[in-house]
């Protein structure tokens, strides 16, 4: 096992969770596809004390990503599930019970707000939503039953950063469990746990794969939260296959080249952007322009996500304005996810229940994830589809 002390994080990256050693010599760890796994005599089997017990809990290859990933993040565990809904769904179920309450961001992904109202709701959970701009109400709505706290930073299309000290001290002072969505960032960018954060959960269907082709989740966690997460996962076993975690293992290994490049890229974009008629605003923390740049210099390590969204000069509001940018973009595919290679672009009509502050923007905002072309290409897709308006 590599000591993390010891290597800087390319290096880390490059070698976490490799142990060509027990695989005869290979660098990659072979595909162990397998439902069982025997035991050497009937006490180990009886008292569970081999390294694998069923392909369900845990193989070769899951164990291998999930290494990889708690070195980057600095954490006590990590737990490799078949995508990132499932991990927002493990952290979830592993500290809420009937009758607790979950306050939720605002801005987090709108399949947590689903999984919030549409599934927890029916095991007796009660959700509620604070302003993450506003975190002196955030106080005002823990009561008795409030067991955690969920958040993203930056926020889902809306991209607002948390002073996550001030959250984290205003959950510590209640005891609650704090669980943040760190996708965007990755373990490159956010460490949570030097924060006091409990849980962090990843879609690593995103940057860890890098390539758009694999489903993938992650769950990472302190002391505090892994006898609760490890026992939730045994019992539900939402675990990776064997060929998936292989995949996410290979994506892993170049995830700070691509990122750096995609991060250099984004940059280049909203400099672009910032400057043209059409473009009301952009949303992307690390952007000196953009709203929270200061709290993304506090708390983010230089890098992040190359996802952002812009707000576009539609005089009349109307939604055709915004398909004819979009579909006038030759580089950018109109579809969902991001975190490959490729640049991606997308309507966006932001929801929330505490703010009014997207209402004035409607059929006039995109996210756009920016890939590993040239940017002088994307620049000029983006202007001439702009200048086409």
């Amino acid at each position: 096992m590599i000591d993390k002390k010891k290597y800087k994080e390319s290096t880390l990256i490059t070698h976490a969770g490799q142990n060509s050693s027990e695989h005869f010599g290979f660098v990659n760890t072979p595909v162990y596809r397998g439902s069982t796994v025997l035991s050497e005599n009937s006490k180990q089997f009886r008292e569970r004390t081999s390294r694998y017990f069923y392909g369900s809990k845990s193989n070769p290859n899951t164990e291998s990503l999930s290494e990889g990933i708690k070195l980057l993040e600095n954490a006590d565990g990590c737990k490799i599930t078949n995508s990132g809904r499932t991990a927002i769904l493990l952290s979830l179920l592993s500290v809420l019970n009937t009758g607790d309450q979950l306050i939720l961001s605002d801005n987090v992904y709108e399949p947590t707000k689903q999984i919030a109202e549409k599934f927890l709701s029916k095991m007796g959970i009660e959700t509620v939503y604070f302003n993450p701009k506003d975190l002196g109400k955030l106080e005002d709505k823990i009561t008795k039953r409030t067991k955690a706290v969920f958040f993203e930073s930056p926020g889902s299309l809306t991209f607002e950063i948390l002073d996550i000290n001030k959250l984290v001290s205003i959950c510590s002072k209640s005891n609650l469990f704090t669980i943040i969505d760190n996708t965007w960032a990755t373990p490159l960018y956010f460490k949570p746990f030097k924060y006091g954060i409990d849980i962090s959960v990843h879609a690593g269907t995103k940057y860890m794969v890098g390539h758009s082709d694999v489903f993938m989740g992650a769950v990472t966690y302190n002391k505090r939260a892994q006898a609760y997460i490890e026992e939730t996962f045994d019992i539900l076993r939402i675990s990776s296959n064997a060929d998936d975690a292989y995949m996410a293992n290979r994506g892993l290994r170049t995830i700070n080249v691509r990122m750096k490049k995609q991060f250099e890229n984004a940059l280049r974009v909203c400099e672009f952007l910032s400057d043209h008629k059409k473009i009301i605003e952009i949303l992307y923390p690390p952007f000196y322009r953009s709203r929270d740049h200061d709290l993304w210099k506090k708390y983010f390590l230089g890098g992040g996500g190359s996802l952002m969204s812009i707000i576009i000069d539609n005089e009349n509001n109307d939604i055709e304005t915004l398909d004819k940018f979009i579909d006038g973009l030759s580089l950018f595919g109109i579809g969902a996810s991001w975190g490959g290679y490729e640049s991606l672009v997308m309507p966006i009509f932001p929801k929330r229940e505490t703010t009014k502050e997207w209402l004035k923007y409607p059929n006039s905002m995109a996210r756009i994830h920016i890939g590993l072309e040239d940017a002088d290409d994307l620049i000029q897709d983006l202007g001439s589809s702009l200048d086409s308006l």
